[in-house]
């Protein structure tokens, strides 16, 4: 009888530990890169393609086709940048042509920018057997008015894209100039400084949005995380991935976490404000405590100040 108690335990232990694994999704914005007028786009593309090839990231990179150009041309080498994602296996999504504000913008003109931003990196994808499904707000600028919001959504629909929403939500492009001003000084300890104070930010973050998620839905559900094609983020997603694995976490794709039906909640609150769809919804929520919003974690100052 003892042997079946324990085995009866030991059971639950695991349905419990199943139960309770933390799952998150992370996505990669400016495709193919946020150089800042550094020389390092390959080793950019390159580093963080292996970061995900390691620690088997299923991650979605979302494109802004402009930046495949100049002076109206194509530029190969730009090109043969996305190649690497999607030889490696990683979905492309559209990210517009050319990371146009939808707070700045009619519906059509921004309509006509998604269309632009799929002439190369549909058929690419599809040439690598590769889905082209996603489409990601810039400046996460979903639309005013409920109005603007919905005509958006319908357009995407329409054209076979599904919303791809961000959960967790932070300054990385902050890091990420500070850092890759110390980059260009030379200044390795800086750097140091810097890439060390991003991942402690960014679990302060994710620890700020799990308290937000189980105030909302009383669970955790699973997460979506962004950050862009930089200098930091090539240098630190081995750290980055570590604090998720740290922290609970198993690595999902976009397709998995998005039929949680927690991304069906309704938004009802809208404004000219880029923000996490868990802020959203809590703006949304009738009666909701929203004090904690103010809880949320702000960039180091002297993080501000470094990416001037």
């Amino acid at each position: 009888m003892r042997k079946y108690i324990l085995l009866l335990s030991f059971l639950l232990f695991c349905t419990t530990s199943f139960a309770q694994q933390k799952q998150i999704c992370v996505t990669v914005d400016d495709l193919p890169t946020v150089a800042y007028g550094e020389n390092n786009e390959l080793e950019i593309t390159k580093k963080l393609i292996q970061h995900f090839n390691k620690y088997e990231i299923p991650t979605v990179g979302f494109v802004n086709e402009g930046q495949l150009f100049y002076n109206n041309k194509l530029v190969p080498r730009k090109l043969n940048l996305l190649k690497h994602w999607v030889e490696n296996g990683y979905e492309l999504g559209n990210h517009t042509y050319s990371h146009l504000d939808y707070n700045n913008s009619s519906v059509e003109k921004f309509t006509k920018e998604v269309t632009k931003g799929a002439i190369l990196t549909k058929p690419l994808s599809k040439e690598f057997n590769l889905p082209w499904r996603y489409f990601r707000h810039p400046f996460l600028h979903v639309g005013q008015t409920e109005a603007k919001a919905d005509s958006l959504s319908e357009f995407l629909r329409n054209a076979d894209y599904t919303e791809a929403p961000v959960t967790i939500d932070n300054t990385d492009y902050l890091f990420a100039k500070a850092y890759s001003n110390a980059n260009k000084a030379n200044d390795e300890v800086l750097k140091q400084r810097i890439g060390g104070e991003y991942v402690d930010y960014m679990e302060a973050k994710i620890l700020y949005f799990e308290k937000l998620t189980d105030n909302l839905f009383g669970r955790q559900i699973p997460q979506i995380f962004f950050t862009h094609a930089n200098l930091i983020n090539a240098d630190y997603y081995d750290d980055l991935a570590e604090m998720f694995i740290k922290n609970g976490y198993e690595f999902i794709t976009l397709e998995t976490a998005l039929k949680d039906p927690a991304y069906q909640t309704k938004i009802t609150a809208f404004g000219s404000y880029g923000i996490s769809w868990l802020d959203r919804w809590a703006l949304s929520k009738e009666g909701f405590d929203r004090s904690i919003l103010r809880e949320d974690i702000p960039t180091p100052e002297f993080i501000t100040e470094a990416a001037k």
